[in-house]
């Protein structure tokens, strides 16, 4: 099976190529079978410069770029639709969630015979950063109170949807995708409420996490957007009574899956 790893990156130009390095010798190092999809999502840094010239050292590096920031959740959707893979992961570019923990997934993944399996800092083996990576403390507070409402308006499976590392099947993206309204920072809630209620089997692995950044990039504006776009799933989903549900044959229907990565 052929690994799809797709990277959003906006404004990442004075570290996107060492971790774009760094994501290709960890998938060496597990995968003879892998491509990375770096998603340059309007960046006004030398984002794009640097990812070109990663390409000298990593052949299965595949670049994208469009002028305008859309949000990580487009970007997502963006590299989704150009991927190769019968795998699909998600990973963020500041490696937070680090690529090395991926078989973890792949393993759980074919283990419980999952569609999914979304990554948990909430799980109970799940470690603690260590000492002087540890997010900031109102991260955490919002985290954990983001936590509790999403846990009560769509009951899901898992205990942290925002993490940056998840593993699909390729067919549960062609299918849901095209269901997803979100493009920013409900992106991921929406992927997994609309891949929940289609019948999919989501599992969550355990993850160690760290914050290298020297502060969070999350402002107040982000805050009530996420909050708004939260409160517009929820009102899709049961006001107004809409029911996801999967495709019986999803590999068929091509045009799902090109509307999944057309600029819209």
């Amino acid at each position: 099976m052929q690994l799809s790893v797709v990277v959003p990156a906006y404004n990442e130009g004075d570290r996107i190529l060492e971790d774009l390095l760094e994501i290709a010798d960890t998938l060496i190092s597990f995968s003879t079978s892998w491509e990375i999809i770096l998603v340059n999502d309007g960046s006004r840094d030398a984002t794009r410069g640097q990812a070109i010239k990663a390409q000298a050292d990593i052949p299965g590096l595949r670049i994208f770029s469009y002028q305008e920031n859309r949000g990580k959740g487009y970007a997502l959707r963006h590299g989704a639709g150009q991927a190769r893979g019968d795998l699909i992961a998600f990973l963020d570019a500041d490696l937070e969630l680090h690529p090395k923990q991926l078989p973890v997934f792949i393993e759980i993944l074919h283990r419980e015979r999952a569609d999914l399996v979304v990554g948990s800092k909430r799980h109970p083996e799940s470690p603690p950063p260590a000492a002087g990576q540890a997010f900031p403390l109102s991260r955490r507070i919002l985290s954990a109170f983001y936590f509790l409402l999403v846990k009560q308006m769509f009951h899901l499976p898992v205990r942290d949807t925002q993490a940056g590392l998840k593993l699909f099947r390729r067919h549960v993206l062609r299918d849901v995708l095209p269901k997803v309204r979100t493009t920013r920072f409900t992106f991921d809630l929406d992927v997994l409420v609309n891949a929940h209620r289609a019948g999919y089997q989501v599992a969550e692995a355990p993850v160690v996490a760290r914050f290298l950044r020297a502060s969070s990039r999350l402002t107040l504006r982000d805050v009530v957007r996420m909050w708004v776009d939260t409160l517009a799933l929820y009102y899709r989903v049961h006001m107004r009574g809409v029911h996801p549900r999967r495709e019986s044959h999803p590999e068929v229907d091509k045009s799902l899956w090109a509307r999944a990565s057309k600029h819209r």
